[in-house]
């Protein structure tokens, strides 16, 4: 064995998992996980906590949402990108700069986003992304010296585009640290079609599916915010249940390019 091997096999490893249909094939080699749902419930949730929630209460499904609102809970609801009859918030990340949200708790369910961190939500440590908080994490997991698995919410079980893109986006900063080595070809594939949209991603995601979507739903503001990297400085991170912010100390936000 050359002594490059050597340092290779002592990486730690980054991978990137497509959908929630995939994860079983992953799930035991990993306690860290990154869930994505870049379009648009995780920028949705670094959004709340950066801007002074104190706490998201991620449920599956929307009758879980509908008891903790009877309980006098604060509850958004969001199907299909739309918000759920008799919810007053869905995804929107500019529904939660809502200064009156400050310090409060709020239960969220999704059709994908939270749907991926309850399957997460037995691994030691899940942490959400977004491009929003794309620096910050990603500092953050070259600083842990774990092994770290990437997993985006697709779109009901299927690959789709956006969370690959920021998942290529969080596996080549963590790559280029020279902390981590990656095996699998879905991470190499992430990373390279980051790499191809980073210049103009709202072009590049234009004929996506979730895309088509949500301008259907006269939605463009909510994407272009989704698609902008670097503008939260918060870490989610699931504790008992709830997410709430990492405490880490803030670092200096870098260009993309």
């Amino acid at each position: 064995m050359q002594p490059s091997d050597l340092i290779t096999s002592a990486m730690n490893r980054i991978e990137v998992c497509f959908s929630p249909g995939e994860y079983h094939l992953y799930e035991s080699e990993f306690d860290l996980v990154v869930v994505l749902d870049v379009l648009r419930a995780t920028s949705a949730i670094c959004t709340a906590i950066d801007h002074g929630v104190k706490e998201i209460i991620p449920v599956a499904s929307v009758e879980e949402a509908i008891e903790y609102k009877r309980r006098g809970f604060i509850a958004a609801a969001e199907r299909g990108g739309e918000i759920v009859e008799g919810f007053d918030m869905g995804n929107s990340p500019f529904s939660y700069m809502d200064p009156a949200l400050k310090g409060q708790t709020i239960v969220l369910t999704t059709t994908n986003g939270t749907k991926a961190i309850h399957m997460a939500r037995n691994k030691k440590t899940v942490v959400i992304g977004s491009l929003n908080n794309l620096q910050v994490l990603c500092d953050w997991l070259i600083e842990q010296e774990r092994d770290i698995l990437v997993l985006g919410s697709g779109w009901k079980d299927k690959f789709n585009l956006e969370d690959t893109i920021c998942a290529g986006a969080i596996a080549d900063l963590c790559l280029e640290s020279g902390k981590f080595k990656a095996d699998e070809d879905s991470t190499v594939a992430a990373k390279f079609i980051f790499r191809s949209s980073r210049d103009n991603m709202f072009a590049f995601l234009k004929a996506s599916s979730h895309r088509r979507r949500l301008r259907r739903l006269n939605l463009n503001e909510d994407v272009k915010y989704c698609l902008t990297p670097n503008n939260c400085m918060s870490i989610p991170v699931l504790k008992e249940g709830s997410l709430v912010r990492l405490n880490h100390e803030p670092v200096e936000v870098h260009s993309l390019s």
